[in-house]
């Protein structure tokens, strides 16, 4: 059966960021559709461009579609993924700033007292990590 359905999408584009995204929008819309019957239609017109970009023989045409997402998905909420980067970042780095030409310079904790030496201007300058 595996095989099967390996050979059946061969060729196909599948799924990516774009379709998890269409994905989730069809759930959101399947749980409206409990109080409101159009967007019970929504749901369904959602799913089945989900299914029509899954299984499309135009890779291109999707690879292309999947970018221009990305695009707007970086342009509207890259500032919250880069915070949201950083704070998990901080449990394992520090991030010091050079004094010699303010190049961040990011630095794993529990090393103790160490030199730092910016890859920028080659600055030396001691810290705590």
């Amino acid at each position: 059966m595996k095989e099967k359905i390996r050979k059946f999408m061969a060729g196909r584009y599948g799924i990516d960021a774009f379709g998890n995204f269409m994905l989730g929008v069809t759930l959101v819309l399947i749980v409206l559709s409990l109080f409101l019957p159009l967007f019970g239609i929504l749901a369904v017109l959602s799913l089945v461009f989900c299914y029509y970009r899954m299984f499309s023989r135009n890779i291109p045409k999707r690879s292309i579609e999947n970018g221009r997402y990305l695009f707007y998905r970086q342009k509207y909420f890259g500032a919250v993924d880069k915070r949201l980067n950083r704070l998990r970042d901080m449990r394992t780095h520090h991030i010091y700033k050079c004094p010699g030409c303010g190049q961040k310079i990011r630095i794993p904790r529990g090393k103790g007292m160490i030199e730092i030496r910016c890859p920028k201007c080659s600055t030396i300058f001691k810290k705590k990590s």
